[in-house]
């Protein structure tokens, strides 16, 4: 789990690694792949060569850094998420939750070098961004296996990933954590909270020791009862 602090907001991108390769969860706002790779490196990747790019689902903060981290790993790695928000993540769609002016206020505070790499990327892309998509309950090939979770409501294609060597929860958006204590995800940002508590009960089916929110970081403990407990609100 990487921590990067951007302004008010502290995110937790996560990397799973073995001796050969790395591959990145989620990749932040725009111009966060320079802090991204640098914590990727202390973590432990080194000079390891990024293998794939898994994108949890469609929101600004979660692709935002995808150009940034292309460009500084050659372009090489596959980018995979869900077909619910491939539209989206391609370009070739609106963002579900970003009108035009909310992404030129995004755009205005970064780098003219990152605003230039993101319009590039989602306004006016050449090529898909999206090289594969996964499905419920694929197992990907990273880290000795993530099972991909469909948990939509936050975004119609938002997935979690459970890593089952380390029994470990990555939820994405589909809950968040609070001074070390699962909640729902954020209902301003959720249009459909009642999907999104729903998804939750797809959580019961996997033994969960410890899980990694990208907003509010880890979470250990009772978590298989904490999950039920929220997902009893739908």
């Amino acid at each position: 789990m990487l921590e990067l602090q951007l302004g008010p907001m502290t995110i937790h991108p996560v990397v799973v690694f073995d001796q050969e390769s790395w591959t990145l969860i989620d990749t932040g706002m725009p111009g966060s792949a320079p802090a991204i790779m640098e914590l990727a490196k202390q973590a432990g990747t080194g000079d390891l060569p990024l293998r794939s790019i898994l994108l949890t689902h469609q929101d600004i903060d979660h692709i935002g850094g995808l150009p940034g981290i292309l460009a500084a790993t050659g372009g090489s790695a596959p980018v995979l998420a869900h077909p619910g928000d491939e539209g989206a993540i391609n370009g070739t769609q609106p963002m579900l939750k970003m009108t035009p002016e909310r992404l030129a206020g995004f755009l205005g505070q970064v780098p003219a070098e990152v605003r230039e790499q993101f319009e590039r990327t989602f306004l006016n892309p050449s090529r898909p961004n999206v090289d594969r998509t996964f499905s419920d309950g694929e197992t990907l090939p990273y880290g000795g296996g993530l099972t991909v979770i469909h948990t939509p409501g936050h975004t119609p294609g938002h997935v979690s990933l459970y890593h089952a060597p380390s029994k470990t929860l990555i939820a994405g958006d589909a809950m968040i954590a609070k001074n070390g204590e699962l909640t729902g995800p954020n209902p301003v940002n959720t249009p459909d909270m009642g999907r999104a508590l729903e998804s939750l009960k797809k959580f019961a089916a996997f033994d969960i020791e410890r899980a990694v929110c990208f907003h509010g970081g880890l979470v250990q403990g009772g978590v298989n009862e904490s999950i039920a407990r929220v997902a009893r609100q739908a």
